[in-house]
């Protein structure tokens, strides 16, 4: 049973048909596998026979068929060791690469009592419902976790399981008191990479809420997209690597940077990684955001036929179409959608990705960005400051932005403070936003300094600022106050700019 199980999560994950050995008896199940969610909207032409009218098993017996699978059980069983020292290097079949996984061990009772054993058990299931959620990874299932013995050794799980990273930990109780340690091992060598405790009053919270709000922590520190695993993999990656998830690794890399140079690498990389990954969801979500920049920071344009908006549009839909759970996949068809100006369309898209991964910061970073950009100023920050509190190493995108929010909620403290952890000298519009804070500080001297870097990185932003300010869904009553904070900057915009800017009636900027 755990030989299948790991067999479909790791080679057999794009295996059409899955068989499984239901707890408590023998006779094997059969279900499609749920994995292969949909083709590939692309046509391809592949000479194919004509199908028999009949049945191959039609006339088989029902003995002789229970024959056929015990043997087909007991192969996978025994050559899957063969299976997992094959080759690393995957041919172009379409097949989606590895990405880390992680097993749970069940987390030890550290306290008195049955009510200890709960607690344990209980959040144990909630982490294995949390890390799930986060497409980064993958998670070994509830049968094979609960399988292990809390104290497993590490290089068991490695040899038997091929489990990269074993998350375990225990539960205490005294009293009212609960606290949970958690910690993350590298089964390569059984180093401890992360660890942490969480205490809790269980006189002051319900039972249910401490374990869900602890699980969600831990996940959110061990798998989000600038989280524990990540930095290992960016500072290590994985001998299996196949270069296709260093792909994603450098997209972070990228997207806490915003750098022209390592947007062309990162877009060269994921567009060969979907060519030959055709099923990786994530891989096209990333990629609709890189070719979003291409429009929005003027980064790389191409000579494609298609528009980089349309490009981010497809690639966004085609993310979604083959995972549609997948957290960055809606994160880029929200982000794509509101630079297509369909801005209600993109909120509602951004509200269900949030439901479907509360925890990501990656998306509650962007998603409080649109809200703020959009005019919903005050609930776009309350979303980048959750962002930031639990990841205050992520990008300094959302610093910026939140210094931006900050600006126009009249919290100049707020706003100086924020714009100087953005530090984003690569990306121009950092300097535009650091220009207008300053100027409103009385900054004059850093205000200058900031725009004339600007200007000097964005010579054709200013000559179009209404429609760039247009695209980017800014109310006209926003887009004043913020030219009127350029100007105040020193930055000389066209005549009639700011006029101009003034006629330009609410229903111009409504989605389309």
């Amino acid at each position: 049973r755990r030989s299948l199980e790991r067999y479909y999560l790791v080679e057999g994950h794009q295996d059409p048909i899955r068989i499984d050995i239901p707890k408590g008896g023998y006779a094997p199940v059969f279900s499609w596998n749920s994995v292969v969610v949909s083709k590939p909207t692309e046509t391809v032409s592949v000479p194919v026979s004509q199908p028999s009218s009949k049945r191959w098993w039609s006339g088989v017996s029902p003995q002789m068929l229970a024959c056929v699978v015990l043997v087909a059980s007991a192969s996978i069983y025994q050559f899957s060791p063969y299976i997992r020292s094959a080759p690393t290097e995957l041919p172009p079949d379409g097949r989606v690469p590895d990405r880390p996984t992680v097993i749970v061990a069940p987390f030890s009772s550290l306290g008195e009592g049955p009510e200890a054993l709960l607690y344990s058990a209980g959040f144990t299931e909630e982490l294995l419902t949390a890390l799930p959620r986060f497409k980064e990874i993958k998670v070994f299932g509830r049968e094979t976790s609960r399988s292990l013995p809390s104290d497993v050794d590490a290089s068991k799980v490695r040899e038997e399981l091929g489990a990269r990273y074993l998350l375990a930990g225990g539960v205490r109780t005294i009293g009212n008191s609960l606290r949970v340690t958690a910690r993350l091992i590298d089964t390569d060598d059984g180093e401890i990479i992360w660890s942490r405790d969480y205490d809790n009053d269980l006189g002051a919270n319900d039972l249910f809420s401490i374990q869900a709000d602890v699980a969600r922590r831990v996940a959110t520190a061990i798998a989000q997209p600038y989280g524990v695993i990540a930095q290992v993999d960016t500072a290590a990656p994985p001998p299996r690597d196949t270069g296709a998830s260093e792909c994603t690794v450098r997209f972070y890399a990228y997207r806490a940077e915003l750098s022209p140079k390592e947007h062309a690498h990162v877009r060269e990389c994921l567009e060969e990684a979907v060519a030959r990954y055709p099923t990786f969801s994530t891989a096209w979500a990333m990629l609709s955001i890189i070719y979003l920049d291409e429009d929005r920071f003027n980064f790389n344009p191409s000579q494609a036929a298609e528009t980089p908006l349309q490009r981010a549009l497809r690639a966004a839909r085609r993310s979604t179409q083959l995972d549609a759970s997948n957290t960055r996949g809606l994160q880029a068809l929200m982000m794509a959608l509101f630079f297509n100006r369909e801005l209600t369309e993109a909120i509602r898209v951004g509200e269900q990705a949030l439901v479907t991964n509360p925890n990501d910061t990656e998306l509650m970073g962007e998603f409080g960005t649109r809200l703020a950009i959009g005019g919903q100023w005050q609930r776009g920050a309350d979303l980048l400051d959750q962002a930031i509190a639990l990841n205050p190493g992520g990008g300094g995108y959302y610093h910026g932005t939140r210094a931006l929010a900050a600006y126009m909620l009249d919290d100049n403290a707020t706003a100086i403070q924020e714009i100087k952890k953005a530090d984003l000298q690569k990306f121009p519009l950092f300097h535009a936003v650091a220009a207008v804070i300053f100027a409103e500080a009385g900054l004059m001297e850093l205000a200058r300094r900031e725009g004339e870097i600007f200007v000097r990185m964005r010579p054709d932003f200013l000559s179009n600022i209404v429609a760039e300010l247009a695209m980017r869904n800014v109310r006209p009553g926003d887009s004043k106050r913020l030219m009127e904070g350029l100007r105040k900057a020193g930055m000389l915009l066209p005549p009639g700019e700011v006029s101009s800017e003034l006629r330009v009636s609410a229903s111009d900027l409504q989605p389309r």
